[in-house]
């Protein structure tokens, strides 16, 4: 299978080095000192499952050079998403499958609004990984693992090669039931956590064992539970008992990718994640009121 994987970071670093090591005909979308380096020393990936190099890996900025592929991984930020879709129209044909791991539920609709809705598939990851220098990837936590779907559920030819590619990289992935279920559960987890993280500047041990933060992620949790349901996503009755589980099985040092970008002064996913729901539920008519205070404290701060 004819791969790339548009933004090498922490996600799409990961992933793509795996299926690279396993002999797959992978390509790195990267830039600057970080493509520079992939290129002269490899891709080096330090992982808690083992740590391996892809050298010489194939990298580039040009997406011109690489031609049409059969699989895009779209690696990039949330908030990356509308530019990354115009710029990978050159690796889009009739037969591309593109794969969104971002955080959130926005990456799909604005890939399908640029690209069309015949290409493009849902997914999600679970994973804590991130570039530590160029060229320099981390995999800190978690067993990596993938769902994907099509965006009505069926079961085709091109879900199952797709498993297929991954399972022979060795990595845990799964065909969700309903796809939309998988992503809104996940960003039920996600967005709780990142959003009260950030708030408090604090890891998953004070969020979950401080009484204030923890009635806060559970308030987080039950509000995007509802929009979920005021959208006609029918997520289980017990999302928030399993979400709020999750979280107590994190490490005790364990924060969002979010919080560590906010609290570093970086661009980070605050629109595509607390914005977002704030966003959704006016459209939908639901209170929510602890992501509008989650939302509007992190973007008085940002500004």
């Amino acid at each position: 299978m004819k791969i790339v994987v548009f933004g090498t970071g922490g996600v799409g670093g990961y992933f793509g080095g795996r299926l690279a090591r396993a002999g797959e005909d992978v390509t790195f979308i990267a830039r600057g000192e970080h493509l520079r380096a992939i290129k002269d020393s490899g891709l080096r990936v330090d992982s808690t499952e083992g740590d391996f190099v892809i050298y010489p890996a194939r990298a580039t900025d040009d997406v011109g050079e690489v031609g049409e592929v059969d699989l895009v991984i779209l690696g990039v930020k949330a908030w990356q998403v509308p530019e990354a879709a115009r710029a990978m129209k050159p690796l889009v044909g009739t037969h591309t499958t593109v794969l969104p791991l971002q955080n959130g539920v926005e990456a799909v609709s604005q890939l399908v609004d640029e690209l069309g809705s015949n290409c493009v598939i849902g997914g999600l990851c679970r994973i804590v990984s991130y570039v530590v220098g160029p060229g320099h990837i981390r995999h800190a936590g978690f067993e990596p693992s993938i769902i994907i779907g099509e965006l009505d559920n069926r079961r085709t030819e091109r879900i199952a090669r797709i498993k297929q590619v991954f399972k022979h990289a060795a990595l845990n992935i799964s065909i969700a039931d309903d796809i939309q279920v998988a992503l809104w559960t996940k960003f039920l987890f996600i967005a709780s956590f990142s959003g009260v993280g950030a708030v408090a500047n604090a890891p998953a041990g004070v969020l979950r064992s401080d009484p204030k933060w923890r009635a806060q992620m559970l308030d987080a949790m039950k509000e995007i539970y509802t929009l979920a349901h005021a959208r006609g996503i029918n997520l289980p009755p017990d999302s928030v008992e399993k979400v709020m589980s999750s979280v107590d099985g994190l490490p005790e040092d364990a924060t969002s990718s979010m919080q560590r970008d906010i609290a570093a002064g970086k661009p980070s996913e605050l629109e595509a994640q607390n914005g977002a729901i704030v966003r959704m539920s006016r459209a939908a008519g639901v209170d929510v009121p602890t992501h509008d205070l989650i939302y509007q404290t992190l973007k008085d701060s940002e500004e």
